[in-house]
């Protein structure tokens, strides 16, 4: 799961044809991927040379379009006008990460 890979996805959910904004869509995947693994508690980098699965994808997809999407302080982006909107998404995220979690101690 590369950044490059992940790009086009990402726009494909955002809905997103203009490459204006890719070098901003790159750091929020990076972002995303960060979180990613943070969450899932693995090292930092895992995804450079493991795949995710669709779960983890999914999730970095989602959080990388709300990040997009809300940029300019907003709740929730496009979906603003809903409070618990953004907590949506964050909950949605948290469970699709939890899927891949190494629970280890």
């Amino acid at each position: 799961m590369t950044l490059t890979e992940l790009l086009p996805k990402v726009k494909e959910n955002l809905i997103l044809s203009h490459d204006q904004d890719d070098a901003l869509l790159l750091r929020l995947i990076a972002a995303a991927v960060g979180y990613a693994e943070s969450y899932q508690h693995v090292v930092a980098g895992w995804y450079e040379g493991n795949s995710a699965s669709a779960a983890t994808e999914q999730a970095v997809i989602m959080l990388t379009s709300n990040w997009y999407e809300s940029r300019d302080g907003s709740t929730a982006g496009f979906f603003a006008d809903s409070i618990q909107a953004s907590q949506q998404v964050w909950n949605t995220v948290n469970t699709l990460l939890r899927l891949d979690r190494l629970w280890g101690v």
